[in-house]
């Protein structure tokens, strides 16, 4: 281990360059490069209103969006309040619950929902489901609710 390690450069001039790949092709034209023909101009399929990411299904949650919790500044939506929206031919169906079956706005909040997904253009008929299964916990809280909460 007390030996002096000498580090040896040596200055080259020239290297000569690595031989090529030769690859015979029965056509000697230049290959074109086509495999983007067509995807680019792709336009994304149509997203039916009724299913996520169409229009109505955005409408809809958006409208859940505006509505809030008294008790607690964040929407219902990033709560994990909804637990799912089916839409059908202009009928939406929302499956909802509270943060607890004891909720201050238990009997009013079921009516609020109603009659803002009720106003959402496109929708016919509205309907709310109250379900207390699976019980409601913080976990089903999106990451913005989290971080509006401090829980992040």
């Amino acid at each position: 281990m007390t030996d002096e390690r000498k580090i040896m450069v040596e200055e080259v001039d020239a290297v000569d360059a690595p031989p090529r790949a030769r690859v015979e092709a029965a056509d000697p034209a230049p290959r074109q490069r086509d495999y983007l023909d067509g995807f680019l101009t792709q336009k994304p399929a149509e997203q039916p209103a009724g299913e996520p990411g169409g229009d109505l299904y955005e409408a809809v949650i958006d409208a859940l969006k505006d509505i809030y919790d008294p008790e607690i500044p964040v929407n219902i939506y990033d709560l994990g309040l909804i637990y799912g929206v089916d839409i059908h031919e202009g009928h939406v169906a929302v499956t909802m619950t509270l943060t607890t079956p004891h909720c201050p706005v238990a009997e009013s909040m079921p009516g609020e929902v109603e009659l803002r997904v009720g106003a959402v253009p496109g929708v016919g008929d509205a309907d709310v489901n109250l379900v207390w299964d699976p019980p409601w916990d913080p976990q089903k809280m999106s990451d913005e609710a989290k971080l509006e909460l401090g829980m992040l």
